[in-house]
């Protein structure tokens, strides 16, 4: 049976399914290492117990003593340098790769709050307003079949797939960190301060993450939710969630959300 991508699961021993090209540039670097790692452990091991076998004192009563060996001086010297260079080129592009996105699509700004998100779609206009919502994890007595605890929200963000996006983060309090391992995506979110990252993701799904930066007594309580849709699809969720201009204006209704301890805004319609 197919594992699901975008969520751990129980004894997972590896990295979760790429599912952004950045992820799968990390992948590939991770197996890349891994290869090497073993290599030289390999290597290390079986120079030790050739050490140990040839000049063990059974068989040299009288210990060798000379001090040099210049071939030997050499190739510890050029091999390490070999390694680095085999090591440092893809790692300068994944780098450049995950810096420097090209041609974003689209843009969404990601907030940190104590303890939720907040997502705002510049990109999608509503008389001259900017989109945005709040995403609060849904507490596991409110949990649905199916759905993780800790980890699924009452409003994930929703982006389109095959679309190359803009995350802006940052945060409105104190610091966070805006991850999720199947994106590849981990970024400080800073009061004061806006960071940059991006991915695209290739099929549909939700991924999840969480903030993985102590910020304080519900740290583990404000996890991130990332919905992948089609773009027809990504469409009309934007427009159920955006009022057209023929319809009444809308009216914003702030209630005090005692369970929480803030202020959150909803959006209400006229009847």
């Amino acid at each position: 049976m197919a594992q699901p991508s975008g969520q751990p699961l129980p004894w997972q021993m590896n990295f979760q399914d790429a599912a952004s090209p950045v992820m799968e540039g990390l992948h590939d670097m991770h197996n890349l290492l891994l290869y090497i790692i073993a290599g030289i452990a390999l290597v290390v091991f079986l120079l030790l117990g050739y050490i140990f076998y040839k000049f063990h004192h059974r068989r040299h009563p009288a210990p060798i003593t000379f001090t040099h060996n210049t071939t030997l001086e050499v190739l510890w010297t050029i091999i390490p340098i070999i390694i680095l260079i085999i090591i440092g080129i893809p790692s300068v592009r994944l780098l450049h790769k995950m810096e420097a996105p090209i041609n974003a699509e689209m843009t969404i700004k990601a907030v940190g709050h104590q303890w939720y998100w907040s997502y705002e779609y510049p990109d999608a206009k509503n008389e001259g307003q900017h989109f945005e919502f709040d995403s609060y994890m849904i507490e596991e007595k409110d949990l649905k079949p199916g759905q993780l605890r800790l980890l699924d929200v009452d409003n994930p963000m929703v982006v389109p797939i095959d679309t190359t996006i803009r995350v802006l983060i940052t945060a409105a309090d104190v610091l966070h960190s805006f991850a999720v391992p199947s994106l590849g995506i981990k970024r400080d979110a800073v009061p004061g301060r806006v960071n940059e990252t991006w991915f695209s993701i290739k099929k549909p799904g939700t991924y999840y993450g969480q903030c993985s930066e102590l910020c304080g007594a519900k740290h583990g309580f404000m996890p991130i939710a990332v919905k992948a849709v089609s773009k027809e699809d990504y469409q009309e969720w934007l427009k159920s969630k955006t009022m057209p201009e023929t319809k009444p204006k809308e009216l914003l209704n702030h209630q005090e959300n005692s369970k929480k301890g803030h202020v959150i805004t909803r959006h209400k319609e006229n009847a």
